[in-house]
């Protein structure tokens, strides 16, 4: 797993001014969505376990995970996501994502589309491979916002980058190309929809994972920092110390909630 230190330290590292007790500021629910076999499972996989499942079975209703990141300045600076420069940063803050890996099947939409209520992130996945998934993003966004709270994070990601060794459209021939969606085509389709960011991974090299997931998070904060949340009200998908934290939002383990609903097992992904 590619990782940097300064985005996304270990949560067992010494916590000095925060409290020894609780490794993290904020909760934010971030839920993972798009067509069936692009990634999202393999994608959060990556970013929990730090390995690649490449026979990852069929999601069933929802699966979960989490990961303890840094947000805010000094981490942010990486990302260009900084809202205010030369001023002083503040001290590191470290947020929990509680991540709902949803079923991409069409069966389980009626299922899937209720996980995605109290969500103040997402992840809008296709693959980069196969077009029409990328063709079905207008949708997903569409039933995204139509449940949601209003002004959730959205970012597109395009998987299976390591499938795609140029930027250009492939060829019905060539093997080393897959590519169906160019970068561009996507970048724009992002400013005509209204949604943040474009970020290109591969759950297999791991490229990519942990900046997906980070420009959600940061963006997150900066609408904390700015007070566009009620982080007592479970409905804003972010909740501070001492909010009242439910079992499925405090780290549970991918992949052994398979059909079970929002039932969580104990236990942390990572």
């Amino acid at each position: 797993m590619t990782t940097t230190a300064t985005l996304a330290p270990s949560s067992r590292q010494p916590q000095n001014t925060r409290q020894m007790t609780q490794p993290w500021d904020y909760i934010a629910k971030i839920v993972s969505l798009g067509d069936s076999g692009c990634g999202k499972s393999s994608l959060t996989i990556r970013l929990c376990e730090g390995r690649f499942s490449p026979h990852h079975d069929v999601t069933i209703g929802v699966e979960f995970g989490s990961r303890i990141v840094a947000v805010g300045p000094p981490a942010s600076t990486a990302l260009q996501a900084n809202a205010a420069k030369n001023q002083k940063p503040p001290a590191q803050k470290h947020m929990k994502l509680s991540l709902w890996d949803t079923a991409g099947q069409e069966t389980y939409k009626s299922i899937t589309r209720s996980y995605f209520r109290g969500a103040s992130g997402a992840l809008l996945v296709f693959d980069i491979t196969r077009r029409n998934t990328f063709l079905s993003a207008t949708s997903w966004l569409h039933d995204l916002r139509q449940i949601a709270e209003e002004n959730i994070v959205v970012v597109l990601v395009g998987n299976k980058s390591d499938l795609a060794s140029s930027s250009t459209v492939s060829g019905d021939n060539n093997a080393e190309n897959k590519r169906q969606v160019k970068k561009e085509e996507a970048e724009e389709w992002c400013k005509v929809n209204g949604v943040m960011q474009y970020v290109e991974t591969s759950a297999k090299s791991g490229e990519g994972v942990e900046r997906a997931f980070l420009e959600v998070a940061e963006r997150i904060y900066q609408n904390i920092e700015a007070g566009r949340y009620d982080l007592n009200d479970r409905r804003s998908g972010v909740k501070g110390p001492g909010g009242g934290v439910r079992a499925n939002e405090a780290g549970i383990s991918l992949g052994m909630n398979r059909g079970r609903g929002s039932q969580a097992p104990g236990g942390k992904c990572c």
